[in-house]
């Protein structure tokens, strides 16, 4: 199995929609910024709705496209068989379609790191179709894929609204609005039976609870641990008592993500990662500054590099909360550092700055920054020695944690 291009997961869409005629229905919510539709397939007819979404970070969406693919035509058929629970489920397909399709190249194989980020996208916060604008920013979302994500958590007031992404290398996790019990123990059974670890320590969610490995419970609105999703579509979901489970799992499994035994000496790794983060960006931010009296008007003002310069910028800011070097003296006490953490930590220090490099590389493909994306990349592998997991047992890891989190919630 190889991931889908967004075409092919709207023909797939199609072909459901055709053969469960009466039980689904395909239609747009919306357009994207190039005119791309925002397309929604939904499932059943029962009022106790689930939402799907699929593609919020444009260089996970394809397992996201597949994953909706199988359990669309999953509970399709159940419906057709008469196993009717009274939900409806609705899948956003693709809420990033333009920023999904700068990534397709790489889709069709062969699946290794260097190819990955040959061809990586992400666009930069502010473009990205889940945040909402800070309380008081404005007088709402300002990306019409925002505005119709919105529109349709307001239509359908979802009991639960799963987020699909992946990252590159780590483990399987997922991160809830409210704690679901079941869902650690569920979720652990589906990873083992798939030999994919479980991410025990993961930065996503440095502070947060954890009722069990690979499942974080997002703190309340207002709690500082909260970050960035305290303006989301996540929260959003809660103002009908909803629940968000934001799922999930690696391209290339990292086991050492899973270890939950006390790090050796974790001062001195944290202080490290550090370091490196504010040693690489600045790398990357003087190569910018390098190329960007080359580019033409149109292209130093392009998705990548509105990323690239975003990123470059944040060096200081994504170490202050773990690195003991620059960490505030009034700062919380760390939580006990397991090898999980600060595995974790060591491999976001690392992806930063090849995401950068690797965008930079996108606008301008110059021997300065080929060589930082090569040298980065060999260094990934080096470090954490990934092994890649199939398309497929990612499908289902995610599919199988969607049905644990909907499952396991309170009737």
């Amino acid at each position: 199995m190889r991931y889908p291009t967004t075409t092919e997961v709207t023909a797939g869409a199609h072909a459901i929609a055709l053969s469960y005629p009466g039980i689904c229905r395909l239609g747009a919510v919306g357009t994207s910024r190039a005119g791309r539709p925002l397309l929604m397939l939904s499932v059943g007819h029962g009022e106790r709705n689930v939402l799907v979404v699929a593609g919020p970070h444009a260089n996970e969406a394809a397992v996201g496209g597949a994953t909706v693919l199988r359990l669309a035509r999953m509970i399709a058929r159940r419906r057709a068989e008469g196993d009717d629970d009274g939900s409806s489920w609705h899948f956003l397909l693709c809420i990033d379609p333009d920023g999904a399709a700068l990534n397709e190249p790489w889709l069709s194989g062969p699946y290794t790191l260097r190819g990955h980020y040959e061809h990586f996208f992400r666009p930069c916060t502010a473009e990205q179709p889940e945040w909402l604008p800070a309380s008081g920013a404005g007088p709402g979302p300002a990306l019409p894929e925002t505005r119709a994500l919105v529109d349709v958590l307001d239509a359908l007031r979802p009991v639960l609204q799963c987020s699909l992404h992946g990252i590159d290398v780590g483990g399987s996790f997922v991160q809830l609005t409210s704690e679901v019990p079941g869902v650690p123990e569920r979720i652990g059974k589906s990873a083992a039976e798939l030999d994919i670890p479980l991410e025990s320590g993961s930065s996503d969610a440095f502070q947060w609870p954890s009722p069990g490995p690979g499942v974080y419970v997002m703190p309340p609105c207002g709690d500082p641990g909260i970050g960035d999703g305290a303006h989301s579509t996540w929260v959003h979901a809660q103002r009908y008592r909803g629940v968000t489970a934001i799922v999930e799992v690696p391209m290339w499994a990292c086991d050492r993500s899973a270890d939950t035994t006390p790090h050796p000496d974790a001062d001195r790794a944290l202080r490290r990662a550090g370091a490196a983060l504010r040693r690489d960006l600045p790398a990357v931010a003087r190569v910018l500054d390098a190329v960007l009296p080359r580019l033409g008007l149109q292209d130093a003002d392009c998705a990548p590099l509105r990323t690239v310069r975003e990123l470059v910028g944040l060096g200081p800011a994504l170490t202050a909360e773990w690195d003991p070097a620059v960490r505030p003296p009034d700062a919380a006490p760390l939580p006990d550092m397991t090898t999980a953490r600060v595995t974790s930590i060591e491999v976001f220090a690392q992806r930063i700055p090849l995401r950068a490099a690797a965008m930079l590389r996108r606008v301008a493909d110059v021997p300065q920054v080929a060589r930082l994306v090569d040298t980065w990349c060999e260094a990934y592998e080096r470090a954490y020695r990934p092994r890649w997991v199939p398309v497929a047992d990612q499908v289902e890891q995610q599919a199988r944690s969607v049905l644990a989190v909907y499952e396991e919630l309170p009737a």
